[in-house]
């Protein structure tokens, strides 16, 4: 999810800078939302488990999307899928991303720390390669959205607070902030301001038990579809997200993110779009020398596992606390 959230800042750019140019986004359905700001793009929906399943099934999507006239294509993915996808466009213009997982791997074995290119900033390189040269300098982001009905009762009289989001879980756990140091982080930021706390359905209880005896703490988790939770998070002073979708999603919709790291570093180029570097809080690089272990948080040595547990709630807070009041 991530990964095609960061599709969007760049999208945006690229539809500004060239605003004949006409967009047909491949992806799964479920992401279709993301690109509603944007204008002269269209969500084409691959169906991976039926129509378009196995080699027989890109064929026949490779016709389908010939169908519609394209005169290029930009691969922002680079997987068995596209690649396959690549030979049925013999002949047209592709390019696909560089991943750059050389660099990373240096990044992870500790051969060269310093940042690498953004995953931004490689995709942006693709249209460069297809003649379309892009800056993502000075984004623009679509205005805040309506908010749903529902979610107005539940503030009652305190929408005049500060919101702040939290997103408190990753697909892996060496990526998350352990769950009891975030409820004390909860309980500092509940006195001041309105929380609400995002999560899948499957999350709903565990985080029910991080909003248990507040009225200013909101679980929205599997409570409203994505186009209202996009509405929800683009109402938002600031997202405290893990390095996970939902720090894309906030920062595709022009929100303050400030992105808790555990195994993961955001030198690897996956840090939240446009958002300063001091809003990465990331655990004593002198006290864990070997981090980053891992660019998606699946490797680490075991006693690297919670090693997002060693940044101090106090830490969190604070920087909240200075983010919203800059």
């Amino acid at each position: 999810m991530g990964d095609v959230a960061m599709t969007v800042p760049v999208l945006q750019a690229l539809t500004q800078h060239y605003p004949d140019l006409k967009l047909t986004v491949l992806t799964r359905p479920f992401f279709a939302p993301f690109f509603r700001d944007l204008k002269n793009v269209e969500v084409f929906a691959i169906d991976l488990n039926k129509q378009h399943k196995g080699i027989f099934g890109l064929y026949k999507l490779s016709n389908q999307l010939k169908a519609l006239q394209i005169d290029a294509v930009a691969d922002l993915h680079n997987v068995l899928r596209t690649k396959i996808l690549k030979l049925f466009f013999f002949g047209k213009k592709f390019k696909q991303i560089d991943k750059g997982r050389s660099e990373k791997k240096a990044l992870v074995n500790g051969q060269n720390f310093h940042p690498l290119k953004s995953t931004h900033q490689r995709y942006a390189d693709v249209f460069k390669a297809l003649g379309f040269k892009l800056s993502l300098d000075s984004p623009s982001f679509p205005s805040k959205k309506t908010l749903p009905e529902a979610i107005l009762k539940k503030v009652n009289n305190q929408n005049t607070k500060q919101w702040i989001g939290i997103a408190p879980f990753a697909q892996y756990t060496s990526k998350m902030y352990p769950l009891d140091q975030m409820q004390e982080v909860i309980n500092v930021l509940q006195k001041h301001y309105i929380i609400f706390l995002f999560g899948g359905k499957a999350d709903q209880a565990k985080l029910d038990s991080l909003a248990a005896n507040s009225d200013a703490v909101i679980n929205v988790a599997g409570q409203y579809n994505l186009n209202q939770e996009l509405d929800l998070i683009s109402n938002l002073d600031v997202m405290i997200s893990m390095d996970s979708g939902n720090a894309h999603l906030a920062a595709m919709l022009g929100v303050k993110v400030i992105t808790i790291w555990g195994v993961t570093h955001p030198y690897a180029g996956f840090a939240a779009f446009n958002q300063p570097k001091s809003y990465n809080i990331t655990p004593d690089k002198m006290l864990y020398p070997k981090l980053p272990t891992s660019i998606y948080g699946n490797k680490y040595p075991e006693d690297y596992k919670n090693v997002a547990g060693s940044i101090q709630p106090k830490q969190i807070t604070e920087k909240v606390t200075a983010v919203l009041n800059a």
